[in-house]
């Protein structure tokens, strides 16, 4: 029968404990969360400064922007979000996408989308890239080449073989599954030295890395920056920085960003005013760095197998999914909100609980998760 293919993979996902469904969240914040009338402590999102817990108050703003950016939906309040940004961050140019999945695979896809160009190419990407990068690069016409995660003697003898004129290197700056940070002053020498460029993704790392909490790029400026809006901004959509010149080839041929109706100006105007907060949040990051501290302390004390991450994500390796997807459930009944990630998000046999930690948790939410997590283990 024609599409039974369907019925078969989902029940294939079912019985390997892999079935990925929604849960509607009835009201949330960066320390709780309710779903189903139950309230637990929330330790599943990327509310990683409390911010989401912050109403915004602005003056009335247009929601649509009713068209492309390219057509006529380019207004100021867009541009002066840009333009903060950059300033904020030292680039000369910027351009907003609506998504932070968007902005990666775009920006590689139209890079090099002339196909001449492209044979003459070469991606180097970090094994544990986001989806969003490794969609973007095997949708490229360049060639594709991955690299040992943080391995950098792995990345160098890839790049002196590789015969390419054309070479990126992309690499997240916190890694989303991992919790690790990329060697962003290595990563930038190496580009040098072999004359690539560099781009990273610091979606987990803007607001809550730097003394001035700019991320993982505050001091080493990379040459294609992309910083999205989802995470410790808690707001949505993305942003590419980088120089006029391939801002500009980007307006040429970046099809999601031509095709696509531009950001509201309502979400930016509300994105830049987060984003002043966002600067000023000294005492939040304080407090993320100390509820961090405590997390690995109270894990230490208790002998949990925690990954090397001194992040907001804090990984707790189990392996198999079904025995991930039981004690994540089991969590759930001791009031803790946790997520279970699995293949194929991760590789197979490393099925994990992603904690991440808030600036709003108190020391008495982290006692409870350890505590719990102790008992379901």
């Amino acid at each position: 029968m024609a599409f039974d293919f369907i019925a078969e993979h989902l029940e294939e996902r079912q019985a390997d404990a892999l079935l990925r469904q929604r849960q509607l969240v009835e009201q949330s914040s960066g320390r709780f969360i309710k779903v189903a009338g139950k309230q637990y402590l929330n330790f599943a999102s990327n509310d990683y400064l409390g911010f989401a817990d912050d109403f915004i108050e602005i003056q009335a703003q247009q929601l649509g922007s009713h068209s492309s950016a390219l057509v006529n939906g380019y207004n100021k309040a867009q541009q002066q979000l840009e333009q903060r940004l950059c300033k904020l961050l030292g680039f000369e140019s910027a351009m907003l996408f609506n998504s932070g999945f968007s902005a990666n695979s775009s920006v590689l896809k139209a890079l090099f989308q002339d196909k001449s160009v492209a044979q003459s190419s070469a991606i180097f990407q970090d094994k544990l890239n986001h989806a969003s990068l490794i969609d973007g690069g095997l949708h490229s016409a360049a060639a594709m080449v991955r690299f040992n995660h943080n391995d950098l003697k792995h990345l160098e003898s890839r790049l002196q073989k590789s015969k390419a004129k054309h070479r990126l290197i992309v690499s997240e700056g916190v890694f989303s599954m991992d919790g690790d940070k990329a060697p962003i002053e290595e990563l930038f020498k190496l580009a040098k030295q072999y004359g690539a460029w560099l781009m990273i993704d610091d979606a987990h790392g803007f607001g809550v890395l730097g003394e001035q909490g700019l991320g993982s790029c505050e001091v080493i400026k990379p040459d294609l920056l992309i910083i999205t809006f989802g995470k410790a901004l808690a707001s949505s959509g993305a942003c590419l920085l980088a120089s006029k010149q391939m801002v500009d080839y980007m307006l040429q041929y970046n099809r999601e960003y031509i095709y696509s109706t531009a950001m509201s100006p309502l979400m930016a105007s509300c994105t830049l005013e987060r984003l002043e907060k966002l600067i000023k949040a000294d005492e939040k990051r304080s407090q993320l760095i100390e509820n961090i501290a405590y997390f690995r302390v109270l894990a230490k004390e208790h002998n949990l197998a925690l990954m090397e991450s001194t992040t907001a994500i804090q990984p707790l390796v189990l392996g198999d999914a079904e025995h991930t997807l039981a004690v994540a459930n089991k969590l759930k009944e001791k009031g803790v909100w946790l997520t279970a990630i699995r293949p194929p998000t991760v590789p197979y046999n490393t099925a994990r609980l992603r904690i991440t930690l808030s600036s709003a948790h108190q020391p008495e939410d982290i006692k409870q998760l350890v505590d719990s997590l102790v008992e379901c283990l």
